[in-house]
């Protein structure tokens, strides 16, 4: 199985950019499915059930959200209707709205997301791992994608070490920025600390670069305005092997609208 995950999609621009370009980049990478987080693509912050929609037909399978998930109120209308395709993190409290996991089925095989709050500069909220392990006693089969969620580099790569041989990612996502650290690690686990951001490069992650100077250089609280410019998808591909479970490519993409045609990524 061929699964492609996209980094944090960013207000309008990065819904735009995605919906122009990803059915091609799904025949093109030859991806059974695509993952994508989506916890700021309403303005900045949240996800509205029309924006999920808009999300599912331009080739979305399913969406992981992180700490703005309920920062959007629509968002409960989304869960009210019944929708299993967006996963809130698995170590928030019991019964908080929303899909503790989601799984999707390509080609005859199985693909499962689980996303992970980190704790280390974050809200608090319960253990990441302990969490992780629970879900692990009784996991559906099939590839297993992890998205940590999180402020610390140190803390999205224990989390890979801890689940190495055991899921087929864990992606970090959160901080916008695209690593260049993607691997398989020993026991067959691929694994990044961040994934990065699809959306407006030219700001400061994802936000208007005036507006978030004055928040820098003032203290005084502003409205999150979106940038506009320099649009990119940042993204990771990874192949299972016969096993179904463990990795064995993993691919990092930074496309800019220059790349985003068939043949550029040959």
């Amino acid at each position: 199985m061929r699964i492609l995950f996209v980094g944090d999609i960013f207000g309008k621009p990065g819904r735009k950019i995605l919906s122009q370009h990803l059915e091609w980049l799904r025949e093109e990478l030859r991806a059974d499915v695509c993952i994508a987080n989506a916890e700021n693509s309403a303005a900045g912050k949240g996800l509205t059930p029309k924006i999920a929609d808009e999300l599912f037909r331009c080739g979305v399978d399913l969406m992981t959200m992180g700490n703005h998930i309920y920062d959007n109120k629509e968002i409960f209308n989304l869960f009210e209707r019944g929708e299993d395709r967006v996963v809130r993190p698995l170590n928030y409290p019991e019964g908080s709205p929303g899909a503790a996991s989601a799984t999707f089925t390509a080609n005859g095989a199985q693909v499962t997301v689980v996303q992970l709050m980190g704790r280390v500069f974050m809200t608090p909220v319960d253990s990441p791992f302990d969490a992780v392990d629970e879900f692990l006693e009784d996991c559906p089969q099939g590839a297993l994608i992890v998205d940590i969620h999180g402020e610390a580099t140190s803390e999205k790569q224990a989390m890979a070490w801890h689940l190495d041989g055991r899921v087929t990612a864990v992606i970090g996502t959160h901080t916008h920025v695209q690593s260049a650290d993607e691997r398989i690690l020993p026991g067959g686990t691929a694994a990044i600390t961040d994934v990065g951001m699809t959306g407006p490069h030219d700001g400061i992650i994802g936000g208007d670069t005036n507006q978030m100077m004055r928040r820098f250089l003032t203290r005084m609280p502003a409205h999150l305005e979106v940038a506009k410019d320099r649009p990119m998808i940042h993204a990771l591909l990874i192949e299972t092997d016969d096993s179904g479970r463990l990795a064995s490519k993993v691919e990092r993409y930074s496309l800019a609208e220059k790349d985003l045609n068939r043949g550029a990524l040959e």
